[in-house]
């Protein structure tokens, strides 16, 4: 199924309002007169989640947690962004309540999943689109682009110089420093790191031989934990370049890349350009489990094709008395008032039409 195009602007602009229902609590708390998350009429549920995964995640995450917390006094939520891997580790472990992941589970993880959910199967609610920006710090250079096959020369430690053939011809005209390339890449385990490599493998096979992994497997660079670490070190590190969500690009006030997409446009990374990437991603899942497929090589005219979708890994039924919790918080991330959160935070939200099956699929967790 063929995802409609998101519409960036016009969800901002949405002031619809999707209720939230929290199993067996009947408290609505609405402020009168508040704009954005505030507005949302909320039916708060309390008691305490502890939720764990995605670092890329982690910027919604908290700006959602203060919204509903703000409404629902009874309501404790923390969020731990210990990266995708151990997120989902701490889900089937039961000591996260539900996991945020910026990939889907592997077919070896999800009976691990499901069998943690007792009464129900674990489920995959895409609910954050980040684009993934190339972020780079160098002397003298503001503006820079580059082929797939470059990136993953320069991630694989083949390329080496700023001034290197490959770089040079990416960018005609650009006064490249004759300087080390210094590398930046996740050390934990990480579904941006996964999408970052299945985006290399899809478009620049040749070059990158390294696979598809949570984990990275390239020889060289520096590892940093998180991607605020990565952005760190890049914001510090004079010649270096990194992979982070456009999120911590723009709260770290790094310079993103310009990337070429499958029609050779060397297109800029904005909400809307990775709009355009998720527009032609595919449901994969059945049911309330909306798993999609992204198309790294899409052709769409302005596309900017380095994306990631973060899911929230949930039980659909078997949550206990967390239900309530779970299934409130969900249904008002997946809102439109919650989606429209987003923008301002450099993310992008969701699809309509994927938004509506997102908040259905919430609105039935169960005990």
């Amino acid at each position: 199924m063929k995802l409609q195009r998101l519409g960036i602007i016009a969800g901002v602009g949405l002031t619809a309002t999707l209720a939230l229902t929290a199993c067996g609590s009947d408290n609505t708390t609405t402020k009168p007169g508040a704009t954005g998350a505030a507005a949302a009429k909320i039916e708060c549920a309390g008691g305490t989640l502890n939720v764990a995964g995605s670092s890329a995640q982690k910027n919604a995450m908290l700006e959602w947690i203060k919204a509903y917390k703000g409404a629902c006094k009874d309501a404790k939520i923390e969020y731990n962004a210990n990266g995708s891997g151990a997120g989902i580790q701490g889900f089937t472990a039961k000591t996260a309540d539900f996991a945020g992941s910026d990939s889907a589970l592997k077919d070896t993880e999800q009976p691990a999943a499901d069998a943690r959910c007792a009464t129900g199967k674990a489920i995959h609610l895409p609910m954050v689109t980040g684009p993934i920006a190339i972020v780079f710090k160098v002397d003298n250079v503001d503006s820079l682009q580059l082929k797939p096959a470059t990136l993953a020369g320069i991630f694989s430690g083949k390329i080496t110089k700023w001034n290197a053939p490959e770089i040079t011809a990416d960018n005609p005209g650009a006064k490249l420093p004759d300087a080390a390339i210094q590398t930046v890449h996740r050390s934990d385990s990480s579904g941006t790191t996964e999408n970052f490599t299945d985006y290399l493998t899809a478009t620049a096979k040749d070059a990158w031989t390294f696979g598809k992994a949570k984990e990275w497997k390239a020889p060289g660079g520096v590892g940093s934990k998180g991607s605020d670490g990565v952005a760190a070190d890049v914001a510090k590190t004079s010649g270096s370049i990194g992979y982070v969500e456009m999120s911590f690009a723009e709260t770290a006030g790094l310079k993103k890349a310009k990337i070429q997409n499958g029609a050779g446009e060397f297109t800029e990374l904005t909400p809307a350009s990775a709009a355009k990437t998720v527009e032609s991603a595919e449901v994969k899942g059945s049911g309330d489990d909306l798993k999609l497929k992204i198309d790294y090589n899409t052709k769409a005219a302005g596309a900017y094709p380095l994306v990631l979708v973060t899911y929230e890994i949930a039980c659909s039924a078997g949550n206990g008395d967390k239900a309530a919790l779970i299934k409130g918080f969900l249904t008002y991330t997946s809102s439109t008032e919650g989606q429209a959160q987003l923008t301002k935070l450099g993310y992008a939200p969701l699809a309509e039409s994927v938004r509506v099956k997102v908040a259905a699929a919430a609105a039935k967790i169960a005990a």
